[in-house]
């Protein structure tokens, strides 16, 4: 066959030595995957790891980051999606069919309730809202219909910490799978399959990526009927990630357990001194001795465990909610966003009245949630304490 410069370009025979090692692992990007011969390609599964078929199920670069994710978990399995709601999803459409029933915490993340409230019903699947500090409430509510039970630790802006084990327990004992959203633990705090969940989701978009820039989700299970369950669903999906994104989360890995300390000792110091502060009328912090579920925390993590670096704070029911906004927008190092887990701390104001189930809400004032990012934590002190002047 005659050479031409283009195929030369494109087919050019040199392959670079192997045994090439350096601290971070390479990135492999791809759509394509070229097999040796026919029969390489026919003897292939993309449902196994022992080789590639396309980009769609795997690369060199993201399979390493789910084994690490899944050793991180303490699973066996993990399938990397394009966002923490991404992984929510993944698991609702592998596990739910019309007919269906799944059981959400009153204090879910709230784009889970509004895929609960818009595309399930829409299939044909119900819901119910449970109260995650109330084993009874969910034992009640667990029916034949019921095929998922999420769960989460603590719950979403509200903070409370449930009683983990025992809520897996019981749906363990009816035969009903668990999910776990343990964003907030990131795999760092406890062990999600120890506390007895059958799938653990995170958003990777927090802790594990760390700068504020990638969106990514997990989701990780020991079992490998389970596994091959989702595993179905997310290549019917399409979902996939990028190497670039994969390559950020794992070059932050290393650091997580480092960060993640300085984050959960910084917004411990921080939530300490709001308790004290005139017009606060509580602080939701796990880790803090009369905090909602604090003794479920220090159950399952320790009475030295770690909590992360996100808290929030009621005002009292007399400082009006524009007031509370105004309080917001005082700040300086806190930026007002969504998310958290990065190096930046930011601040959101919520109507939790209007996200709860009548009568499951104790207080009467505005919430503020904060999560504290890498700035000095005696810094964002000053900055709380001049936005607290600033609104009287």
């Amino acid at each position: 066959m005659s050479s031409t410069p283009a195929a030369d370009l494109i087919h050019h025979p040199y392959q670079p030595p192997a045994g090439f090692e350096a601290p971070q692992p390479a990135v492999h990007k791809a759509s394509t995957v070229i097999f040796p011969d026919v029969a390489a390609l026919r003897a292939r599964d993309w449902k196994r790891k022992d080789g590639y078929t396309y980009g769609l199920h795997g690369t060199p670069t993201t399979f390493l980051l789910e084994e690490r994710l899944a050793t991180l978990e303490g699973g066996r399995h993990c399938l990397l999606v394009p966002s923490g709601l991404a992984a929510i999803a993944n698991v609702n459409l592998a596990l739910l069919a019309s007919g269906d029933e799944v059981l959400l915490p009153d204090n879910v993340y709230g784009p889970s309730r509004a895929m609960a409230e818009g595309e399930l019903a829409q299939w044909g699947i119900t819901h119910q809202r449970y109260d995650p500090m109330d084993p009874a409430d969910l034992a009640r509510r667990l029916g034949p219909r019921t095929k998922l039970v999420w769960l989460e630790a603590p719950g979403s802006v509200t903070m409370e910490f449930p009683p983990l084990p025992q809520l897996a327990a019981l749906c363990r004992a009816r035969g009903v799978t668990t999910a776990l959203d343990n964003t907030w633990g990131a795999g760092l705090a406890f062990n999600g399959f120890d506390a007895g969940c059958d799938v653990v989701v995170q958003a990777l978009t927090k802790y594990p990526s760390g700068g504020g820039d990638v969106l990514m989700g997990s989701v990780v299970t020991r079992e490998d009927a389970l596994a091959h369950r989702l595993k179905l669903t997310h290549m019917r999906l399409g979902w996939g990630v990028g190497a670039n994104d994969a390559e950020l989360v794992l070059r932050s890995l290393a650091s997580m357990p480092l960060r993640y300390r300085a984050h959960d000792l910084a917004a411990r110091q921080l939530a300490r001194w709001l308790q004290g502060r005139p017009g606060i009328a509580a602080v939701l912090h796990p880790a803090l001795a009369g905090a909602p579920g604090h003794d479920h925390w220090r159950a399952l993590c320790g009475d030295d465990g770690q909590a992360a670096g996100l808290f929030s704070v009621v005002f009292d029911a007399g400082i009006a909610p524009a007031r509370v906004d105004a309080f917001c927008d005082a700040l300086r190092l806190f930026r007002i966003g969504y998310s958290w887990g990065g190096p930046v701390s930011l601040v959101v104001p919520y109507d939790v009245a209007a996200m709860r189930a009548p009568g499951r809400w104790p207080h009467g004032g505005t919430l503020v949630r904060l999560s504290i990012g890498l700035e000095e934590p005696q810094a964002l002190q000053d900055d709380l304490a001049q936005a607290l002047a600033a609104i009287g």
